[in-house]
């Protein structure tokens, strides 16, 4: 290894020490704020990207929308029809059994 190379590997390791340090030193409020901040400013870019797409393309939307509906609906009309009800069976018999020309 050169000069340089070790120099880069310990300045390398002094900057990982120092942002440890930091994040230690940092309260765990202020590191939520960041975050939440973050969050704020990914929603608000997003929300405008969004806006734009519906301006252009409304047809294109509406049209989205209404297949999703359309999945809810036979998603939802099919777990209907698979519903299993849990319980016993039983024979239920009134008065005198019948019995056939076979005698059963």
């Amino acid at each position: 290894m050169s000069k340089i190379d070790k120099a880069q590997d310990r300045a390398m390791e002094l900057l990982g020490e120092i942002g440890d340090g930091l994040r230690k030193k940092v309260p765990d409020k202020a590191v939520q704020w960041l975050e939440t901040g973050a969050a704020l400013g990914a929603l608000r870019a997003g929300s405008k990207v969004a806006g734009s797409f519906v301006r252009r393309n409304p047809v294109l939307v509406g049209a989205a929308v209404v297949g999703a509906g359309v999945l809810w609906y036979a998603a939802r009309q099919r777990s209907k029809q698979h519903d299993v009800i849990e319980g016993q069976a039983r024979r239920l018999r009134q008065g005198a059994p019948e019995q056939d020309e076979y005698g059963a």
